[in-house]
């Protein structure tokens, strides 16, 4: 059994940009490949994979930190995605504004889960703020998301100067999400690969396009997994694309 999976942290500079759609679809992808996969809701102010997915957790990440309850016995799975879930808790200013120290324990849990998964999905919390940083610098691999906004290129570039900062030789790689078409989304990933190289000096990997889609927006709205509803679509497709690209 493997203790230490691969952390794969997705983050985004502002919030509307589908981050946690996509960190959802994203695991289910993996989880169709083969991989065990546990979603980590690491969005410790607002989190919200549970609301999601219309999923009622018995117990969360908050209640692991007070000690109430192990994190096996926090992890729910998945009834039809067949990923495991450790919910976080939303509204909550106590986990978003979590010391130094408790803050590391919430990261040893993500690397050590003790029910050998291949992959750790951490979705964080949008913005820059120190516990965003920390664990997006912990990461194996960091996936920024963006659109073709201004201020989603503007934040997301924030975010990607940071990460190297924190860790120069870190992993972060580029996703695009809701572009019109795919050339759209490539031009898009060039202007902020552009940015990065002018003034960051390296080019962040492009690890997908992720095409709009109304099928999204309708599983969001039944609260069901996309690749269930919809497997045939773009976005669903497009998402598989980057989960064959975290496995090969």
């Amino acid at each position: 059994m493997q203790t230490n999976p691969r952390l794969i942290a997705i983050a985004s500079g502002k919030g509307g940009v589908g981050k946690t759609w996509f960190a959802i679809t994203l695991a289910h992808a993996l989880t169709r490949l083969g991989r065990r996969v546990l979603l980590f809701d690491g969005d410790l102010g607002l989190a919200n994979i549970d609301v999601q997915l219309g999923l009622t957790p018995e117990h969360d990440l908050g209640s692991v930190l007070a000690g109430r309850v192990s994190l096996t016995e926090a992890v729910m799975r998945h009834p039809d995605g067949g990923f495991d879930i450790l919910a976080g808790r939303s509204g909550s200013g106590a986990l978003s504004a979590l010391d130094p120290t408790h803050l590391e324990a919430v990261l040893a849990m993500s690397r050590h889960v003790p029910a050998g998964y291949d992959d750790v999905l951490l979705d964080l919390g949008a913005g820059v703020e120190r516990a965003v940083r920390r664990m997006a610098a912990a990461a194996d691999i960091l996936l920024v998301l963006a659109t073709e906004e201004p201020t989603s290129l503007t934040d997301a570039y924030a975010v990607l100067k940071l990460h190297r900062a924190d860790r120069p030789e870190g992993d972060a790689r580029l996703v695009v999400n809701m572009a019109p078409t795919r050339a759209d989304g490539e031009r898009t990933c060039t202007t902020l690969r552009r940015a990065c190289a002018t003034f960051l000096r390296f080019k962040p990997l492009l690890a997908g396009i992720i095409r709009r889609d109304d099928k999204v927006r309708d599983a969001i709205r039944r609260q069901t997994l996309l690749l269930t509803r919809h497997p045939g679509c773009s976005a669903a497709s497009d998402v598989e694309a980057v989960a064959y690209g975290l496995v090969g």
